[in-house]
C-alpha cells in the first residue's frame, strides 16, 4: 500500500487554501489543482509499504511525545519543472515542525524505511503544472493571500490509492499531541 505521513487541517483552513487556490487556478491556462479534500502537509513520504510493517510505523508514531503547535502559511512560490510549475505555499520557520520531521525521518530510518535524503522544505502543494496566462504574475497572487494559521495537535499515517479511477486518500492512524495548557 502507498503510504505517507503527514499533517491534515480543519476544515476551516483548508476552505482558505482553497481560495487560494482558485485564485491561481482563474490566473492559469493549465494547471492541475489539490481538491480540498486532499490539502495537507507531508513530513515524510513513504511509498509502497507491505501491510506486515505498518505497525512498525505506528509504533514509532505512538512513541513521540509533542505539544500542540502553530503553523503560519507565509506566501505562495514553485518549483519549475519542464511541464509547467508545482505551486505550493510556504510555511513561516517553525522548530517544533521541523522536531517532529526529524524524530519520524530518523525513526523510519532506524527501522530500515527508505526514505528521500534531500533537505526538508515544508510547503502545501496547491497545483501542478500550472502555467499563468499571459500578462498573470506570481505577485498578483501573493497579494490576494492572507495570513492563515493552522493549529496542529496531531500526526496521521496516510494510505493513498486510486478507486473507481478516483485519488482517496484514508487515515490508517493518528497520533494525538499533547494540550499544552494542560
Amino acid at each position: 500500500m502507498r503510504l505517507f505521513i503527514a499533517l491534515n487541517f480543519p476544515d476551516d483552513v483548508k476552505a482558505q487554501i482553497k481560495e487560494i487556490i482558485d485564485i491561481v487556478r482563474l490566473n492559469s491556462v493549465q494547471g492541475r489543482f489539490v481538491s480540498e479534500e486532499h490539502i495537507h502537509l507531508t513530513l515524510e513520504f513513504l511509498g509502497e509499504i507491505n501491510e506486515d510493517r505498518v505497525y512498525m510505523i505506528k509504533e514509532l508514531m505512538d512513541s513521540l511525545e509533542f505539544e500542540n503547535f502553530a503553523l503560519e502559511v507565509t506566501k505562495p512560490g514553485y518549483f519549475k519543472s519542464r511541464e509547467g510549475k508545482i505551486y505550493w505555499l510556504g510555511l513561516e520557520k517553525n522548530d517544533a515542525l521541523f522536531r517532529l520531521r526529524q524524530s519520524l525521518h530518523h525513526g523510519l530510518s532506524d527501522k530500515g524505511f527508505k526514505l528521500e535524503d534531500r533537505e526538508y522544505k515544508p510547503h502545501i502543494t496547491i497545483g501542478r503544472k500550472v502555467v499563468l496566462k499571459d500578462g498573470s504574475r506570481d505577485e498578483e497572487i501573493k497579494k490576494s493571500m492572507s495570513k492563515i494559521l493552522i493549529d496542529i495537535n496531531k500526526v496521521d499515517l496516510m494510505k493513498s490509492e486510486f478507486i473507481d479511477g478516483k485519488l482517496v486518500y484514508s487515515i490508517l492512524f493518528s497520533k494525538h499531541f499533547s494540550d499544552r495548557n494542560n
